[in-house]
Order: structure tokens, then sequence, then C-alpha cells
């Protein structure tokens, strides 16, 4: 469609497309259901393996939904971070990985479908639809995942070590680092609610209990009741000890840990920092107040953008057989 003139009409008639037949690609190749005639139970087969998983090791589900995180902020969601490495220089060695587990499941899953379709479906689509389970088997919604993505053959640990967001971080870098890979201040708050499930290592926020300044204090922004709390769970130097991002409701995915920052009980330094921005502050006390009105149909949009970032499509890239080693 030539649009060197009446640009805006082309447009205009472009989304409407877009909008009236979703199955269409949605920008850099990938599109909803794209193993329909190639492997048409590829998710299906997706989901069988993850039932049975969730079944036995409900744990797993926040490091999986993890998974699909660290993978798209390294390179793009292209299957990096399942790579291994003869010299342990990939990127699931980086300490920021260490708390990733669950990839004998991307294991299961990936057998399961070559199996019935041999080198037909990518490890980087298999952690994207192994996101959207874990988010169903936890009591969130499910939502379209757009597919197509090959995989890469690259995976550095020190990229992982300097483009995964740590905990420490604060509001302003928080929106930067979403911001250069095309996310929203509102996709910043909405995916920080996958903290919702999963635990974390008691050395990812012991900064904050007992040398926040430098000075052996603790973060005068914590609730110092929740400071207490952590204190017994989590001694000086403790790298082991796994603490609840959502304590008692750590399996169920819901908005309960918006309520906890809102309460400053927020176990990161970054999730703390949603109350420093007026717009990821102001969609906290909406969904607090409203008992999650969007959040649930919002985690699904914003998961979708984020499986877009730096995707290999077309014929660059393999489909690895193997997800943890090259072709």
């Amino acid at each position: 469609m030539a649009c060197s003139k009446l640009f805006l009409s082309c447009l205009l008639l472009q989304l409407t497309f877009l909008f009236l037949v979703p199955e269409v690609a949605h920008g850099q190749g990938l599109k909803v259901g794209f193993y329909q005639k190639t492997c048409p139970n590829a998710e299906a087969i997706v989901k069988e393996v993850m039932g049975q998983v969730m079944s036995v090791a409900p744990s797993l589900s926040g490091p999986l939904l993890r998974m699909h995180f660290h993978d798209c902020f390294v390179r793009g969601c292209e299957g990096s971070v399942l790579l291994n490495s003869p010299t342990n220089q990939s990127e699931k060695n980086a300490i920021p990985n260490f708390s990733l587990r669950g990839f004998q499941t991307i294991d299961r899953v990936k057998t399961a479908l070559e199996k019935a379709c041999p080198g037909i479906v990518s490890c980087a689509d298999i952690l994207a639809l192994v996101a959207r389970e874990t988010v169903l088997a936890t009591g969130g919604l499910s939502y379209d995942v757009e597919t197509g993505r090959r995989d890469g053959n690259v995976s550095i640990l020190n990229e992982a070590l300097n483009d995964l967001i740590p905990p420490t971080t604060n509001i302003t870098i928080l929106k930067a680092d979403f911001a250069k890979r095309g996310l929203s201040v509102k996709d910043l708050v909405v995916l920080s609610g996958g903290h919702t499930i999963g635990t974390s290592h008691c050395s990812s926020f012991s900064d904050r209990l007992y040398n926040f300044t430098g000075k052996g204090d603790a973060d005068p922004t914590l609730d110092s009741k929740y400071i207490a709390r952590l204190k017994l769970r989590c001694k000086p130097n403790d790298q082991t000890t796994l603490v609840e991002m959502d304590p008692g409701s750590v399996r169920t995915f819901d908005i309960k840990y918006f309520d906890l920052i809102q309460k400053r009980r927020g176990l990161f330094t970054s999730d703390s920092a949603l109350l420093d921005d007026s717009e990821t502050k102001a969609y906290l006390d909406l969904q607090i107040k409203t008992g999650g009105s969007t959040f649930f149909e919002d985690f699904g949009v914003s998961m979708v953008k984020m499986g877009r970032i730096g995707v290999i499509t077309g014929t660059a890239g393999e489909v690895r057989k193997v997800c943890s080693k090259v072709n």
C-alpha cells in the first residue's frame, strides 16, 4: 500500500485492519496463533504439561514467570536465559538469575513439543506460553500470547548483570529502563504486580534491614513492624533463605502486593519506588480501591508488550532442539 500521499488515511486503514483481523502479525513478525498450521496443538501441549507441573510443584510459578521477564530484558525475548555455558559464563550464571528455577520444566515442555512437532516451536515462545500458564494456574486471567519468536544463540553473563534491573532501583531509573524497551509507566507498575507470586532471597533486600545508607541503619520508608518480622527470617549476609514477596498469598495471583506497597511493606526498593511517582501511585490506589478492577486484564496487555522486546523472527536465529544449547 503506497502511503507517500494521504498518509493519515492509510494509517487509519491499517489500524482498522489490525482491529478487524486480530490474527495478523502484531509488529516484528509475531502473531496470535502462529503455530496454527505447523503445530496446531502447541499451546494445548504447553497447557497440559504445565497443569501437571503446577499440580505437584506450585512453588515454581513465581520463578517461571520471572524467567520470561529475565529473558526479555537481556537481548530481548529470544531464549538466551536458557542457554548453558561450559565455562559458566551464560546469563543463567549471573547472580540476578540465581533466583530462577524451573529450567527442567522448560525442558519438559520442549520435549513434549518436539515429540509432537519436531523443530517447530522455539524455546523463546515456550517461555512466553509458560508464563501465561503460570498466571492462569495461580488465579490470574488468561490472555492471548503472540508467538513466532526464534531463538538466539548468544548468552553472556555480564549482559545479564548490566541489563537486569536490580531490586534497589529508584523510580527515575525504573521509568527510564522500561521506556528504552518500549514499555510505559503503566506497564512498569502493572508488571511489578507480578511480584504477587513467588519468593525472594534475603540478599535482594537485606540492605534495607541492616545497612541502608552504609551506617548500619534500616530503610526509614519501610514499615518498622515489617522490618522486625523480616529480621527474624533474614540474618545479616544470609544468601540462602527465601522470603515470600506477598506473605500469605504467595501462590495466588491477586492485588494484595499492591496493598502491601501502600502500607510501606513492599519488599524491594523498586517496589516502594512505585509510591514516588504520581502515575504509578494513582494506579496502585485505583486497584486497591476497586478490588483490582482492571489489573488482571492490564497484566495480560503488558505481558504481550513485554513479549515483543527485541524478538528474532522470520529466518533469523534458530529453533533449538534442546533449549539449553544451540543447534
